[in-house]
């Protein structure tokens, strides 16, 4: 809608998690590499957590573009399944088809897997995302997933992923076992303010953008307070911003837009007497040309009206050329 109008070639601040605009901050990139080294050297139990919003699933397809193409990836992406559900859709999207029927079936066909992978020398990796709706006892049978090893060597690495109530939970007593196999711990953190101003820079660049002073400084400001730092919320609050700034055909996304655009968000209209958002280009007439046009039509026809009361019928030739000529003038105030 507003790609053209910002001489964009494609959307800055889409909400999925798209590694191409990947912004790493010194956090993401600590992160990121915590995770491909443990994944790589087999270090068991791997967690990552951060906020709702803050970026993990864009680090994890991040993730798995810089792994070894040989290694077989099973990601979980519905953490509501009982351990049973968890083990079928990992059997299933490591490819593994004699899985058997059973419980210990299915972890019998997994094991023989593992085992074969292992003797080619390549990784197997399970990632469960979302963990944090795990309960303790479907944990706790992940967990035992970890004893697939050789003397030498895990054969399976499971990276659990969440938010911060994932480690809480890891707190339990109960998962004790669970919370001393962890090789690493990677937390994501919100972005400063600093970052959020280059992280929407970053992306304006990627999306094409020959301007990359768009967004103003106080207009920065503005969304690194409301955003709280969070990736995702920055991405709606300027998406936004566009939107806005093109139905108003303002190329600088100022405070006031954000201020519009946040109350857009909270309240789901934009403010009285602004233009309504729409995927048509916005009028160039404002509010006062509009009423200027009105009031010409309406003095072009009482005009007319009362010549023609005043007027001769053989002179209505030269009447109605100048109504014509005042409905023309009227009509430069309604149409750009």
């Amino acid at each position: 809608m507003y790609l053209s109008f910002y001489r964009l070639t494609e959307h800055p601040f889409n909400l999925t998690p798209d590694p191409w605009f990947l912004f790493l901050t010194a956090g993401h990139r600590e992160a990121l590499a915590q995770l491909q080294y443990g994944v790589e050297q087999g270090k068991g139990f791997i967690v990552l957590t951060g906020e709702v919003g803050t970026g993990k699933t864009t680090l994890l397809q991040a993730l798995l573009e810089k792994l070894d193409p040989t290694t077989a990836v099973a990601y979980v992406y519905n953490s509501t399944l009982p351990f049973d559900g968890l083990l079928e859709y990992a059997l299933e999207d490591l490819g593994v088809s004699a899985r058997g029927t059973t419980h210990a079936q299915r972890l019998f066909a997994l094991n023989e897997f593992l085992i074969e992978r292992r003797r080619k020398g390549v990784n197997t990796v399970l990632i469960i995302d979302e963990a944090q709706n795990l309960s303790p006892e479907t944990l706790e049978q992940v967990r035992l997933l970890s004893n697939f090893e050789t003397p030498t060597a895990k054969l399976l690495q499971i990276l659990l992923v969440g938010q911060p109530e994932l480690m809480k939970k890891l707190q339990l007593p109960e998962l004790r076992q669970l919370r001393q196999r962890m090789g690493l711990r990677c937390v994501i953190g919100p972005l400063t303010q600093d970052e959020t101003r280059e992280y929407i820079r970053t992306r304006l660049h990627i999306a094409g953008a020959p301007d990359l002073e768009i967004f103003t400084d106080e207009a920065i400001r503005r969304i690194a307070s409301y955003a709280g730092g969070i990736p995702r919320v920055v991405n709606l609050v300027c998406d936004h911003c566009l939107l806005i700034g093109y139905a108003d055909q303002e190329h600088r996304i100022d405070r006031r837009i954000v201020d519009e655009a946040i109350r857009y968000l909270e309240d789901g209209e934009r403010p009285p007497g602004s233009p309504a958002l729409s995927s048509d280009p916005p009028a160039r007439a404002k509010q006062p040309r509009w009423a200027l046009g009105v009031l010409g039509v309406l003095l072009a026809t009482g005009g007319l009206a009362l010549t023609l009361h005043l007027t001769a019928v053989s002179d209505w030739s030269s009447v109605l050329n100048r109504f014509l000529d005042s409905a023309r003038s009227a009509r430069a105030y309604l149409v750009p």
